[in-house]
C-alpha cells in the first residue's frame, strides 16, 4: 500500500497518526506531496485523487481511497486492534458524532478562518474575504467555549477511551496555532484532554 501524505497538513495528519495509534506505519509506503508547491494538483497526481485531495490511499490491487475518515475505516476495518471507532453499536454512534462534531464545526470552521486571513494562504485563496475570516473565527471560538464545557471531568473526546474522535480534536488544535490561536491554552478542560492525548501518541 502507498499513503500519499503531507506532513503538518490536518487531515493527512490524522491518517497519519491513526495509523501510528494502531502501530502499523511499516504497513505503508508513505509518499510525501507538497500541497504548498501544488503537487497535489499535477495531472501526475490526479490520477491518484482526481479531486487533488490529501491523504490518498493506493491499495495493492490499484484501489484508490480519498477522504481521511474512509482511510481510517478501511485501517481500522483492517487492523482492528488497538480499537479507534467503536466496539458497538452505542460506542460507533457516540465516536463518530464527536468526530463529526470536531470536524464541521472546529475543523473546517478554523480552516475558512485561516484560508481567509492568513498572508500565507493569499497566493491559493484569491481573494480572501474578510468578512468570512471574521464570521469563520467568531463560529470556531463558541464552539471551543461549548466543547471545554463538554470536557468537564471527561478524560477522553467520545467515550470512557482514546478513539479517532481524540486525534481529530489534537490536531484541529495543532492546526490552530497557525493563526496563533490555542484552544487548548485558552480552555482549561480542552487543555487536559490535549495534553492525554498528546502523550497517547508519543
Amino acid at each position: 500500500m502507498k499513503l500519499y501524505h503531507s506532513p503538518k497538513a490536518v487531515n493527512p495528519e490524522r491518517t497519519f497518526n491513526f495509523l501510528k495509534a494502531k502501530g502499523k506505519l511499516d504497513a505503508v509506503e508513505l509518499v510525501e506531496v507538497s500541497i504548498m508547491k501544488g503537487e497535489h494538483k499535477s495531472a501526475e497526481y490526479r490520477v491518484i485523487s482526481p479531486f487533488a485531495q490529501v491523504p490518498a490511499l493506493v491499495l495493492d490491487d490499484g484501489t484508490n481511497i480519498t477522504e481521511s475518515r474512509a482511510i481510517c475505516t478501511y485501517f481500522e476495518n483492517l487492523f482492528p486492534e488497538p480499537n479507534l471507532m467503536g466496539t458497538d453499536a452505542k460506542e460507533k454512534a457516540l465516536i463518530e458524532m464527536w468526530d463529526r462534531r470536531i470536524e464541521m464545526q472546529m475543523m473546517a470552521p478554523f480552516a475558512q478562518w485561516f484560508r481567509n486571513a492568513h498572508p500565507m494562504m493569499a497566493p491559493l485563496e484569491n481573494p480572501q474575504l474578510p468578512d468570512a475570516a471574521a464570521k469563520s473565527e467568531t463560529i470556531v471560538k463558541k464552539f471551543a467555549k461549548r466543547l471545554d464545557d463538554h470536557l468537564q471531568g471527561r478524560n477522553w473526546l467520545a467515550v470512557d477511551r482514546f478513539t479517532i474522535a481524540d486525534i481529530t480534536l489534537y490536531l484541529t488544535c495543532g492546526f490552530c496555532g497557525v493563526m496563533q490561536w490555542k484552544p487548548h491554552r485558552e480552555h482549561d478542560n480542552i487543555g487536559r484532554v490535549y495534553a492525554a492525548i498528546k502523550e497517547r501518541l508519543a
